[in-house]
């Protein structure tokens, strides 16, 4: 059977717990977990990002996760137990690399949904 778009966005939406940007902007503000931007460098550009946030796009994840690729693996996923929250334009994109990361048994990872809601929510921002 051949998947389409909505296949793996149904299957990551399953996968993937998601909160709203009100819990997140709580959970950052305590210092919980790892946040982390799945755009790319020019949608950041154009509005943003969180405050302190990891910028890995959601094409180079696979790799900076996998300590098998020494030369791009990013420490940040050093511990596949840790918390995790993704954000992206409007949550589609971090949905996916979260699916990808659960694949890759990291077990505990959010979606927070899009930078906008963050932004509407008075979240933390960063250039």
């Amino acid at each position: 059977m051949t998947m389409t778009a909505k296949d793996y966005m149904d299957a990551a939406n399953a996968a993937v717990p998601k909160m709203d940007a009100t819990s997140a902007i709580a959970a950052h503000k305590a210092g919980e977990g790892v946040f982390i931007d799945v755009r790319d460098s020019a949608a950041i550009a154009q509005s943003g990002t969180i405050a302190g946030v990891h910028r890995i796009p959601r094409g180079m994840l696979e790799f900076r996760a996998d300590p098998a690729v020494e030369a791009l693996f990013d420490p940040v996923f050093g511990d596949k137990g840790a918390a995790y929250y993704l954000i992206c334009g409007a949550g589609g994109q971090a949905a996916l690399a979260g699916k990808t990361m659960k694949d890759m048994g990291f077990t505990n990872v959010t979606n927070i949904g899009g930078f906008p809601a963050w932004k509407d929510a008075g979240g933390p921002t960063e250039a």
